[in-house]
């Protein structure tokens, strides 16, 4: 039976933590940022963690079962 591929576009952009939860960056931080505020931009370059309901999908992607 042939190995199951990792999604290339959700390893890119997805990242284990030590304690298993997966890490993402935020949207809306690559142009048109002269209308953003300082903060914006600024909250924008954090990372964040994937919602509970999206966890199951992101996994799945990344073929963590």
């Amino acid at each position: 039976m042939p190995k199951i591929k990792t999604n290339s576009g959700a390893k890119k952009r997805f990242a284990l933590t030590g304690t298993g939860k997966i890490k993402r960056k935020h949207a809306y931080h690559s142009h048109i940022l002269t209308k953003k505020t300082k903060k914006q931009k600024r909250n924008l370059c954090l990372s964040a963690i994937v919602d509970k309901t999206n966890v199951r999908q992101v996994r799945e992607l990344l073929n963590l079962r």
